[in-house]
């Protein structure tokens, strides 16, 4: 429920002409308040969390973004004027960061248990 409501604001703060990065930086901050309110976790411990999780995601993009535009001829004009090719272009990055999280969260089950 948190992921689906941290998306909605991304969602809707895009909508809004934020300079570059601005969305970002609120995302990372909502990410924070809900760790610490949620989650009942330590400043520091959330803060870390968001902070990584935010360089995870980001270095993700990267590098799904850089090989598959050039493998489907995607121009950064296209991905961003057509919503579908958009779609299909990042969607490998989703599924990436859910195969990750959950080989993150077997390992720490293992390692606790």
């Amino acid at each position: 429920m948190l992921g689906i409501a941290l998306a909605f604001i991304s969602y809707v703060m895009r909508m809004f002409t934020l300079p570059f990065g601005i969305h970002t930086i609120i995302q990372m901050i909502f990410l924070l308040l809900a760790l610490i309110l949620f989650g009942n976790g330590d400043f520091s411990l959330s803060l870390i969390a968001s902070l990584l999780s935010i360089l995870v995601l980001v270095i993700i993009e990267f590098v799904c973004l850089s090989l598959l535009m050039p493998v489907f001829g995607v121009t950064p004009e296209t991905l961003f004027e057509n919503l579908v090719i958009r779609i299909m272009i990042t969607e490998p990055q989703v599924f990436i960061m859910f195969i990750l999280a959950f080989l993150i969260n077997k390992l720490i089950r293992k390692e606790v248990g």
